[in-house]
């Protein structure tokens, strides 16, 4: 995130499919109308349900799920927190890094997921996944769709993913250039190209691919699997909803700003970290904490070195950012005892759920500096960290894009939050047309939920 109205490579890439539909004619009648606000029910519900909230959520997480796959060298194991693991490699391929140009020779092993039909047939699917990744080791996750024309797509990688960086580790990327003419992957996002013509992914499978270097006995284990598939209407604003809960949680407050300058390689320093602070923020509120000897590459002259490293491991290469949404959460997995997705919520209501049970919410929005009050800037897209309302109803957020950790809390007007979180199109500084979020978020939460805990991710479509 940047203090000015910059577009990041997310929205270039976003706002050029939103250009394309605005050319090509009217909003289809299945955008015209945005959803009532406050809406409830699961995700991958019956559809009585997904009429309801236009999101899916799906996710494997349990040993039955992962003995339901098609497995090619992959073993399913049990225990507190069931997945899968290499059993007898499937094989051995080479991969060359893009980024390091180094060629080296991998075993693999690979679990293929059962067809999930969409509750919401879908404009764009998310994958998340959250993995234990020793030095060495990585992962692939890939998706193939079958369109609502019966059609497929080709299988599409949504992210090659290691928690390291070392010398035995490949750098992990996203990959760019993939489209079949009809859809395309925008860094870590399935997209339709072009909406209007009334398209949408009907189902989906994913990939997952374990690596690891051959002879070793070391594995990547995953745990947990899963998309979100979406069909959020074309709407420049949504409807006002109504406060339910006031409450405030007591989540740590870290700026991004006073990372200025700090390690330009990953992505020019702390101005663009509002993701990995905003990450950073609600690991510890879970009570993850890093040890001095993972923070000990740090300059010990920099505050808050776990900000920095939040960056550091959250980068995506071929993105050249710490945005990348997907591997925030499998970040946000490394910890001990957390599990984190991404999914798109309906509204403030919502939120006020999951603040509720004591969970807070890192969401994504876009604005100029008029349309939220107090927020002394305007940006193409930026991470905040919700952490309550007050009493009026007013979004209480930790705001990394701040001058100092003093500063970090902040009070939003309810009316512009919801606004700027949950459209889909907005106006730049220019005054053209570009695309919004529609309520994206990383929800971070316990390996073993308590039991409200696990009625409000419910309640919101996260299994």
């Amino acid at each position: 995130m940047s203090r000015v109205e910059q577009p990041s490579r997310r929205t270039l890439l976003a706002a050029a499919v939103a250009a394309a539909a605005v050319a090509g004619g009217a909003i289809p009648a299945t955008a015209q109308a945005a959803p009532a606000a406050g809406t409830g029910g699961g995700a991958t519900g019956p559809g009585r349900a997904a009429s309801r909230r236009p999101v899916d959520y799906h996710a494997w997480t349990t040993f039955r799920d992962w003995r339901q796959g098609s497995a090619r060298g992959v073993r399913p194991v049990a225990g507190t927190r069931p997945g899968v693991v290499i059993g007898a490699p499937a094989g051995t391929t080479d991969y060359t890094d893009p980024h390091t140009g180094t060629t080296a020779a991998w075993e693999y092993a690979t679990w293929t997921s059962p067809v999930h039909r969409l509750a919401v047939p879908s404009t764009e699917v998310i994958a998340s996944w959250n993995a234990h990744t020793p030095s060495g080791t990585w992962i692939q996750v890939e998706l193939k769709g079958t369109y609502s024309d019966g059609t497929d797509t080709p299988w599409y990688v949504m992210g090659r993913w290691t928690a390291g960086d070392g010398e035995q580790d490949i750098r992990r990327t996203s990959v760019d250039d993939q489209s079949d003419g009809r859809s395309s992957i925008w860094t870590d996002t399935f997209s339709i190209d072009d909406a209007s013509t009334g398209l949408r992914l009907a189902s989906y499978r994913l990939r997952l691919t374990l690596h690891r270097r051959p002879g070793t006995h070391s594995t990547p284990t995953v745990w947990r699997l899963g998309a979100m598939g979406s069909d959020i209407p074309d709407r420049f604003t949504v409807p006002a909803s109504t406060p339910r809960h006031a409450g405030e949680l007591r989540v740590p407050r870290y700026s991004q700003e006073i990372h200025k300058g700090q390690y330009p390689e990953y992505d020019n320093g702390g101005e663009a970290w509002c993701s990995p602070t905003s990450s950073q923020m609600i690991i510890e509120y879970w009570g993850g904490r890093l040890t001095e000897e993972q923070l000990a590459w740090v300059d010990p002259s920099y505050p808050d070195p776990q900000v920095c490293h939040a960056a550091r491991y959250t980068y995506d290469n071929q993105y050249e950012g710490c945005g990348n949404w997907p591997f925030n959460a499998a970040y946000a997995a490394t910890f001990k005892g957390l599990q984190g997705v991404v999914t798109r919520l309906g509204s403030l209501a919502d939120l006020e759920t999951l603040i509720a049970a004591g969970i807070p919410a890192i969401t994504s929005q876009s604005f100029l500096e008029e349309e939220l009050t107090g927020s002394g800037y305007g940006t193409s897209g930026h991470l905040m960290t919700v952490i309550g309302f007050t009493a009026d109803g007013d979004v209480i957020a930790n705001d990394p894009a701040s001058d100092d950790n003093d500063a970090v809390r902040r009070v939003y007007k309810r009316r512009e939050w919801e606004n700027i979180w949950l459209r889909t199109k907005r106006y730049n500084a220019s005054g053209k047309v570009v695309s919004g979020t529609g309520g994206v978020c990383y929800l971070y939460f316990p390996a073993h939920p308590s039991p409200r805990q696990r009625k409000a991710l419910a309640a919101v479509g996260v299994r």
